[in-house]
């Protein structure tokens, strides 16, 4: 986040894809957000989706919230709000409180 030091996208970028290939998860769900944003790296949603379903395998609730929003606005996938759902839900069970909150706004709707 720049805390201390110039704000620097490459290194973050560096430093993240190294741990996340030696199976981080928190650094697996960050790359994910890289390549979703295009912060020090060109955009790429299904990038950004091998990093998010790496690091939602390990349960890291971001990356399952992260995974609903992509399902939900068809980022990268075709739109699925049932699949979203799921992973808002799997969120959720992980103390996510946005994940809560969509599944709760998707079984409002009947999704």
């Amino acid at each position: 986040n720049g805390k201390g030091v110039p704000q620097n996208y490459n290194e973050a970028m560096k430093w993240y894809r190294l741990s996340a290939e030696q199976g981080d998860a928190a650094a697996q769900n960050n790359l994910g957000v890289m390549y979703y944003d295009g912060h020090g790296v060109r955009q790429s949603y299904p990038e950004a989706l091998k990093w998010y379903r790496l690091a939602a395998s390990k349960g890291v609730a971001s990356a399952q919230y992260n995974l609903g929003i992509m399902y939900y606005n068809g980022r990268g996938v075709r739109v699925n709000k049932a699949t979203a759902k799921e992973w808002f839900g799997k969120a959720c069970d992980n103390g996510y409180q946005q994940g809560c909150d969509r599944y709760r706004e998707l079984s409002l709707q009947g999704k």
